[in-house]
């Protein structure tokens, strides 16, 4: 289900980081250290913007990233 409040992510498993584009700021932002099965359970979320909430935001650090 596409999601009203994450425009697209991105994960690098070799890195261990998981980019996120916001639909409403248009930024995006890494995420560091995040394990793939988080991802794949992000990826695999019905609602991506509560998974996001509930078990990525303020688990990871995170930078934002300049356009």
């Amino acid at each position: 289900m596409p999601s009203t409040s994450i425009k697209k992510s991105e994960y690098d498993p070799a890195n261990r980081v998981l980019s996120v584009w916001f639909v409403a700021s248009g930024k995006r932002y890494d995420f560091e250290e995040v394990p793939p099965e988080t991802y794949e359970a992000f990826r695999s979320a019905f609602v991506k913007g509560r998974f996001f909430n509930d078990h990525i935001r303020g688990h990871f650090r995170y930078r934002r990233i300049a356009d």
